[in-house]
């Protein structure tokens, strides 16, 4: 009986895991086929031979290269910027005692239930005051704020030993040299999982930058391939998928690279000893 039901869950596995990667293969095949193979009932679920082809037609419609230099740079940038702001703020939220302290937790929880829509009108006349318009810096810095992260490492910082502090301390290790010698090489796993979070937030960030991006070479990837739709009754569906597959490779790397990481950090945040 219960190797019946070892086999049982390794089949509820198999089933899952297929479901889960099928879109992705159909993805990612469907961009090596003509427009005609995709639509046929059965649809062609093979690689084909029309991957420079269709890559020929991305690029001539798009400006891919440029779009993802872009979108490269905004989410390394951002997702660097976050790791620094959201650990040091999630630090001294949980080990530094200060008048105050749970008012700001508490300011930033509920920040978290604005919804985000709200905010650009605001924003963008902000951006409007301080002349940052149509820059790569004014997608970046508005993003900077984010309770979630503050929350998360916040939450991993809880489990750090403040014994481990107090000996830093008392060895005369000032707090920035604690910072960043003792306490963030020790919490790499909620830095991955900040990582993968931060940096596919931001690659896939598609409506603050429609609205602060004006001009065509500083466009995200998203935003360039929102322009692949054309007319709803001729569209190209295989340079469509195509350019869905282009998108999505990054993030799956960066997930295949943290992911013991991204699920250590989460774990890490949710258990407290």
């Amino acid at each position: 009986m219960k190797a019946f039901g070892k086999i049982f869950g390794y089949i509820v596995l198999i089933i899952a895991a297929f479901l889960s990667l099928f879109p992705f293969y159909f993805m990612f095949v469907s961009g090596t086929n003509t427009n005609n193979q995709i639509l046929s009932v059965p649809p062609k679920l093979t690689i084909g031979s029309e991957l420079a082809a269709n890559f020929e037609i991305l690029v001539d419609k798009v400006d891919l290269l440029t779009s993802i230099w872009n979108t490269l740079f905004i989410s390394v940038v951002y997702t660097v910027l976050a790791l620094l702001i959201f650990s040091a703020a999630g630090y001294a939220l949980a080990k530094f005692d200060f008048k105050g302290k749970g008012i700001i937790f508490t300011f930033v929880m509920g920040s978290m239930m604005i919804p985000s829509l709200v905010m650009y009108v605001p924003l963008f006349e902000m951006m409007i005051e301080i002349d940052m318009t149509d820059s790569h810096w004014a997608v970046i810095l508005p993003m900077l704020a984010n309770a979630f992260g503050i929350f998360l490492m916040r939450q991993n910082m809880l489990n750090f030993p403040t014994a481990l502090l107090e000996a830093g301390r008392i060895d005369g290790v000032g707090e920035i040299s604690l910072f960043f010698r003792i306490v963030l090489p020790n919490i790499k796993p909620a830095l991955g999982a900040l990582v993968i979070y931060m940096f596919t937030s931001m690659w896939n960030n598609f409506m603050w930058p429609l609205i602060i991006l004006g001009s065509e070479e500083k466009y995200t990837l998203p935003i360039s391939l929102a322009m692949l739709d054309g007319n709803p009754t001729n569209k190209n569906y295989a340079v469509i998928l195509l350019a869905t597959a282009v998108a999505t490779l990054p993030i799956l790397i960066i997930f295949l690279v943290f992911q013991k990481q991204f699920v250590a950090g989460v774990m890490g945040g949710a258990v407290k000893e």
